[in-house]
Parts: structure tokens; sequence; C-alpha cells
């Protein structure tokens, strides 16, 4: 799912994105709401890596991705194919899991054109990231640094809805006081993702907003979730 973010007025004439794969197995599958939160403890840990930060060999790609609208691609794989993409060099992040369902699996690549794309990405489906949506997150509210809420006017699908968490909890990693980021970072970047209720969604307490440009799923710009910290 192609994800329009934009914190600038300006984007690249070519756009940029962050690719992501999630791992989509017949056998094993996971459950949306482990998908949504490894995808966005992903995307933190592909930013607070060395690899991104000043001299690192992602660091000149994350700057100018940072720099236009911050579009998240979300692709399914399995098998071979992913093998080949991880290939590549990325960042990823192994969460969740119930006695019925199998762990989230999300890999984070550098950001790069969304055309053309490296023929191991490529080869990576865009469609068909549904996961089944059984039961809420496993990490108790007293635990979760960050909480996600996703709006609860919307029906998403799973790799919609983890590019949108994805982009919360990069805005709260970004935005966030440099003590609060010490402590996220220590809990192994634990949050916590959510629907809000209708009243919660009302009071607008959160201190980070994603409004999607529309050109997927929802219709116009639309707030699609929120965090707090």
């Amino acid at each position: 799912m192609t994800e329009h973010m934009r914190r600038h007025e300006t984007d690249h004439e070519i756009p940029w994105s962050l690719p992501i794969v999630v791992r989509r197995s017949k056998t094993a599958i996971a459950r949306h709401i482990d998908v949504l939160e490894a995808t966005s403890r992903a995307v933190v840990t592909f930013l607070d890596d060395p690899r991104s930060q000043p001299g690192g060999d992602w660091n000149e790609a994350v700057e100018y991705w940072r720099d236009g609208a911050i579009r998240k691609v979300v692709r399914r794989g399995d098998g071979k194919k992913l093998e080949g993409a991880r290939a590549l060099g990325c960042v990823s992040v192994t969460f969740g899991g119930t006695d019925d369902f199998a762990p989230a699996e999300a890999f984070v690549f550098a950001p790069g054109p969304v055309e053309p794309l490296p023929p191991e990405l490529k080869k990576l489906q865009v469609g068909g990231t549904e996961f089944p949506d059984e039961g809420e997150s496993s990490i108790p509210a007293a635990e979760a640094v960050v909480t996600i809420e996703l709006s609860p006017e919307l029906t998403l699908t799973t790799g919609k809805a983890a590019a949108q968490c994805g982009h919360a909890a990069q805005l709260a990693f970004e935005q966030m006081p440099d003590d609060v980021r010490d402590r996220w970072r220590e809990s192994g970047f634990s949050l916590r993702v959510q629907t809000a209720t209708k009243d919660a969604w009302a009071a607008n307490e959160q201190q980070v907003s994603v409004v999607d440009a529309g050109f997927t799923e929802v219709d116009g710009p639309t707030e699609t979730v929120r965090a707090s910290w």
C-alpha cells in the first residue's frame, strides 16, 4: 500500500519511498495487530540504526527521503523472493504471536525512488497484504512508551494501516523530547496500537497526527492515525 504524508509543501520530482516488507506465510500467518506493531517498531529501529545516522551507509538516502513526503510502501513476501530482497540489506523486527498465530516479521529497507525499484523488491506484491484481525495488542497500556491510535471512522487493509502506523511512529520518534526517546529506545521501542474510541478521537489529545493524502483506500486528505507518548 502506498502512503503519501506531507510535512513539506514541495516534494521530489521523482517521489521516494521507504520500502517495507512483511512476511506473509501461507502456513504460519501472523495477526493484523502484530503486523501493525512489528512494522511500527521496525520503522523506528531503522531510523535509529547507525547506518541511518550521519556517517552511515543509508544516511544520505534517509535525509533525501525525509526532505519530501514520507511515503512508505508495504509489500508482502515469503520464501526465496523474500530472502533475495533481504540480501539488499535491511532492518528486521519480529514481534508478537499467540498459540494460534505466528509472530509478525517486518523488514525495512533504505529509501529510494518509487521507480525504478531494485528488482529484488519489485518481485514482491503490494496487494494482498491482508492478515487476520484476531484480537488486540499483547502490550499492556502501562508498558507502552508510545500509543498509536487508529481512527474509529476508517477500515483499512493491514498493509495500509501498517504504513500509517509507521508514519505515526516515525513522527513520534522525530518530535518527542530526547529523554523520552532514550527511554523508548531502552524499552526496545515498546508501543501499543489500538483503535481509538469515538470519544477519545473527538477529544484529540494526542501529540502526533497523520493525514493521508487520499491516493489509496481513503478519499481526499483524511486523518488516519495519531500517536502519543
